[in-house]
């Protein structure tokens, strides 16, 4: 279960939006990573606080998976939906929802029995990516789980926008 604490750890993340390595830093420490192949790649490889995972998505860009980069035993899985803000993810019997919380996807959160533990932030838009992480959780397993694959759902996010954009113009000429 997870325990709520009073205090809240905050994180950093950058990543350029033609770049294939997103940073996740603490007090100017670099702690974590995710990083692609390319742009447009369906798998990264990610660290955070020592620990390796594994984030695949499918061809549609609509499911998320990620697993122990070690065992590849698999630790989660979540379905996007651009039209539906909200999506659900069972990690070891829990249950979190993740929460698209505007229209410009700046802001998401994940939530565990209707309070939030963790929200992201994006502070700029398409030209470079970065923002802050705040935990409002105690350390449980979970937090890692979470932390990179909200930061994966915000890549995946960026893609539906580029892709949307691409049709756009496609179709205007």
């Amino acid at each position: 279960m997870c325990n709520f604490i009073d205090t809240m750890e905050k994180l950093f993340w950058t990543k350029g939006i033609f770049k294939n390595q997103l940073q996740i830093t603490r007090n100017n420490e670099i702690i974590g990573s995710i990083e692609w192949k390319n742009m447009f790649s369906s798998q990264a490889l990610a660290t955070l606080k020592g620990r390796r995972f594994i984030l695949n998505r499918d061809f549609f860009l609509s499911k998320l998976e990620i697993a122990d980069a070690n065992n590849q035993a698999p630790l989660g899985q979540i379905m996007i939906n651009l039209f539906n803000p909200k999506s659900d993810l069972i990690i070891n019997g829990k249950r979190f929802e993740l929460e698209i919380k505007n229209f410009w996807q700046s802001r998401w959160a994940w939530k565990f029995n209707g309070q939030e533990v963790i929200i992201f932030q994006s502070n700029e838009l398409l030209s470079k990516d970065k923002g802050q992480i705040e935990i409002y959780s105690g350390d449980t397993e979970e937090l890692e789980v979470l932390v990179l694959l909200g930061l994966f759902v915000r890549n995946q996010l960026i893609l539906f926008m580029l892709l949307i954009l691409f049709i756009i113009l496609v179709i205007a000429i």
